[in-house]
């Protein structure tokens, strides 16, 4: 008697623990998704407009997704190669996105083309509606021909390029704003181009904040329009103690 009441009330146990799982999944679902979505509202976007993201997620047109659950419209969105994180909320009939993408610290040229590079080393590709940010370019990598959209380039090239920007973020975003190129020089000395200076800056390899607080020092100047500096040939931060500026050749001189 005791061993058909022990398998009666596990019987029992069993199926109300079923009954739970049966009700909160259904609950889940009906709090997931109330109602028909009518309208998508998206926040967050930076490189791309809502309804670029919209029609990616192939949900432009609500007609044949209003009873789309939220759990699935928030992993469409997540597919989109430049979203790190999304967030959904449903009010009504209104459905609001909020949209995290990725950190971008740089566009980087196979040869010509370029490409969004995440601060994992993620390659993005640029689409044509892509905004594109005022972001530094990193040209002639080590490593060029083994650039591929969604795949990784982590080699000690562009790891120099990425200390050589985080390294003016922290000690003046002045000087990082004005970084328009990073030039490699497939693993020689790296060269920087600022806008509006025609002067390179020789930046080597190695000690990036001791060499950013020596072109700080000289920043003033730079923008002051400095003879000496603008007509220069190049800026050479390779010394430990000192810059060097070298002055450009007159020629064309008759006595």
């Amino acid at each position: 008697m005791h061993k058909n009441y022990g398998k009666i009330l596990g019987t029992v146990l069993f199926i109300l623990l079923i009954s739970c799982i049966l009700y909160l999944t259904f609950f889940s679902a009906k709090k997931i998704n109330k109602g028909n979505i009518e309208t998508i509202e998206i926040s967050g976007n930076n490189f791309l407009n809502g309804n670029d993201y919209l029609m990616f997620a192939r949900l432009n047109d609500l007609s044949f997704n209003h009873n789309l659950p939220l759990r699935f419209i928030k992993d469409r969105f997540e597919k989109h190669p430049y979203i790190n994180r999304v967030d959904v909320e449903e009010n009504g009939n209104n459905a609001k996105i909020l949209l995290s993408e990725k950190n971008i610290m740089a566009i980087i040229l196979n040869n010509t083309e370029p490409y969004f590079l995440t601060e994992d080393f993620q390659v993005l590709p640029i689409f044509s509606d892509t905004k594109l940010a005022d972001l530094p370019v990193i040209r002639n990598s080590i490593e060029n021909y083994k650039i591929k959209p969604l795949g990784f380039i982590k080699n000690s090239d562009v790891i120099e390029a990425f200390k050589i920007i985080v390294a003016a973020k922290k000690i003046d975003m002045n000087i990082y704003k004005r970084i328009s190129e990073i030039d490699l020089r497939m693993g020689g000395d790296i060269i920087l181009n600022l806008t509006g200076l025609k002067t390179h800056i020789v930046f080597g390899r190695g000690e990036e904040a001791r060499k950013m607080v020596h072109l700080e020092l000289m920043w003033e100047g730079i923008m002051d329009g400095n003879s000496l500096i603008q007509d220069s040939d190049y800026i050479d931060l390779r010394f430990a103690n000192e810059v060097y500026v070298k002055q450009a050749e007159i020629t064309g001189l008759t006595e």
